[in-house]
């Protein structure tokens, strides 16, 4: 499991004045199987650096469908990111799939570190690049491949999640049904 000061230095190097200041604004807290780290409607204030646990990202429609836009698992942040940016409420709902345990700071707070912490911001640019990158990478995935190669890639990038929850939000999360996974499971392994 990687820590956050981990995390952060091989994102770019970190210094010790920074990192005291920038690790003195996180507390440790948790979530229990089922709890949500932030709800579509709330106006998010902090951001959370997972430590343990699987958390979903998932849209709901007026109709109460869920459709799952991204797994959690440690090192990375979580919270309404956009919501944070523009103040905005959120849209996205984070709930646990499991316990969880996890740092979380008021996003503020870091923001005001910027001025007398360059290397704190410049890890949160290299942040949101990575972030851009993997949400551009998903979006064509989803338009140009075919449910079989999504769950291949699903696979690669999440091997522990397919024994830990539940195969309906991993359907979800490809953009197909149940039946449909169990169908490109037997075609993959024979099963």
């Amino acid at each position: 499991m990687t820590d956050l000061k981990t995390f952060f230095n091989k994102l770019t190097p970190i210094s010790p004045e920074s990192w005291d200041k920038f690790s003195a604004l996180f507390t440790t807290k948790a979530l229990k199987k089922g709890d949500y780290f932030i709800s579509d409607g709330q106006t998010a204030k902090e951001i959370g650096f997972l430590e343990s646990g699987i958390i979903r990202a998932f849209y709901r429609n007026n109709e109460a469908v869920e459709y799952n836009k991204h797994f959690f698992i440690n090192p990375c942040f979580i919270g309404g990111y956009a919501s944070l940016i523009t103040g905005k409420p959120n849209q996205i709902n984070q709930q646990a799939l499991t316990d969880c345990t996890f740092m979380v700071a008021n996003y503020a707070d870091i923001q005001a570190l910027y001025e007398t912490c360059p290397d704190i911001e410049r890890a949160q640019r290299i942040l949101a690049e990575l972030f851009f990158v993997q949400k551009e990478q998903r979006e064509i995935e989803i338009v140009l491949l075919d449910a079989e190669k999504r769950y291949q890639i699903f696979q690669n990038n999440f091997p522990q999640l397919e024994q830990q929850i539940p195969q309906y939000h991993i359907a979800s999360y490809l953009g197909i049904t149940p039946t449909q996974l169990s169908r490109i499971r037997k075609k993959i392994w024979g099963k």
